[in-house]
């Protein structure tokens, strides 16, 4: 009989003895489905692919990416900026030795405005523009810089022709008067800031000069542009007082109905941008717009009749001078009478109209027998309106005339 102890060391081994016989089980089983796989599979490449093939493949026929290789993803195009036309290249031309120079005095629009009025007059060998500003610059802070002592040197100094003033907006600040600092547009602040514009002006009229004062536009902030309004009345007043033109560009730099515009039309009415993103400076458009409103008075001033053109008799010496044309002689037309393309009197005249009437012809026209005695002309005979009886031969057709045709019972 089995012992005990050895029945306990069979118990112990029983698990291992199984799992070795699965183990065999699983490799004999896959020994038989190799061979029978392959078999399938050269009888499926025998007999081609059907539906089913299509619609359901095998694990084996399918395609699976390689998990490690991603998808390149594309680059996010940049969005294309559209380029600025290409402006074309004003003509320069070099300027005479003696050219006419107009002075450009004032703060940073002062500035601009020379630009614009430089690029007006580049063709102009007889206009030189000279530009002599202080961006920072004002009638207020006149301890920083003062314009009515500054204005007579550089008069003496340039000897201009004109000068073109644009000055004011730095103004918008605290003005010491005495021992006080009045705030912008308070009642001692406006009379001050008037003595002050005043005096600027009577300087140029001292030094014997024309000139001209160009005002300011308009701003976006609207506390701004309201003390832009009241400054201009102040540069109007000042200007006139002292002989020189103010110069008003107000409604090139607002909207119909009086607010700021940051793009407009320019000098050519072509929609452009005028002011800068501050909405204080102004473009390159800007600076030429400023120039045309400035354009046609300092022409006045200079005698010229337009930028670029010959300047007349009164320019100075070395400028050409466009000689005047001779008057051209008179010129003679021969005009004649009208004459009628038809002939509403049916007796082929060829006279001109106004010409002595023709001699009525003996005896009357048919026309004029109808109308005056109410006389038909006779019937040819055997036309449709002849009625006479017994017919009429030709002959006795032309014997008679002058008598109309009756109808006989």
């Amino acid at each position: 009989m089995v012992s005990a102890a050895r029945i306990a060391i069979l118990v112990r081994r029983t698990p291992i003895l199984f799992l070795a016989i699965v183990l065999l089980a699983i490799g004999a089983a896959g020994a038989f489905h190799a061979p029978a796989m392959a078999q399938e599979e050269e009888q499926q490449q025998d007999r081609g692919w059907s539906l089913r093939d299509l619609l359901f493949p095998r694990r084996s026929e399918r395609f699976e990416p390689p998990l490690d290789i991603e998808r390149a993803k594309p680059k996010p195009r940049k969005p294309r900026v559209p380029r600025a036309p290409v402006e074309p290249q004003m003509p320069i031309a070099e300027k005479a030795p003696d050219a006419r120079i107009v002075l450009v005095v004032g703060d940073f629009m002062a500035s601009g405005l020379a630009e614009g009025l430089d690029t007006a007059f580049a063709d102009n060998p007889a206009v030189r523009i000279v530009v002599r500003a202080n961006g920072s610059s004002g009638f207020v802070r006149d301890d920083f810089y003062n314009w009515p002592e500054q204005i007579k040197s550089l008069i003496e100094t340039e000897k201009p022709a004109a000068v073109v003033v644009m000055l004011g907006s730095n103004d918008r600040q605290q003005m010491k008067v005495g021992d006080v600092r009045e705030q912008p547009r308070s009642e001692n602040w406006t009379k001050e800031y008037e003595q002050r514009t005043d005096a600027f002006g009577k300087a140029i009229a001292a030094a014997k000069v024309p000139f001209l004062w160009v005002g300011m536009p308009a701003f976006r902030v609207p506390k701004m542009t309201s003390d832009m309004l009241a400054f201009n009345d102040i540069y109007h007043k000042a200007a006139e007082s002292h002989g020189g033109e103010f110069v008003d560009v107000w409604d090139g730099f607002v909207d119909e109905n009086g607010a700021f515009i940051t793009s407009g039309p320019d000098m050519n009415g072509q929609p452009v941008r005028l002011r800068a993103d501050d909405g204080i400076n102004v473009s390159k458009a800007g600076k030429r717009k400023l120039a045309f409103y400035t354009e046609k008075p300092l022409m006045k001033i200079l005698g010229l009749a337009a930028p670029g053109s010959l300047a007349p008799a009164a320019a100075p010496a070395g400028a050409p001078v466009e000689a005047p044309a001779p008057a051209a002689a008179p010129i003679v037309i021969d005009r004649t009478a009208p004459m009628l393309l038809s002939d509403p009197a049916l007796d082929g005249g060829t006279e001109l109209l106004g010409a002595a009437p023709p001699a009525k012809a003996n005896p009357a026209l048919p026309g004029e027998k109808l109308v005056i005695e109410g006389k038909a002309p006779e019937a040819s005979p055997g036309r449709a309106d002849d009625f006479s009886w017994p017919p009429k031969t030709p002959a006795a057709a032309a014997a008679a005339t002058d008598t109309t045709t009756a109808i006989n019972p």
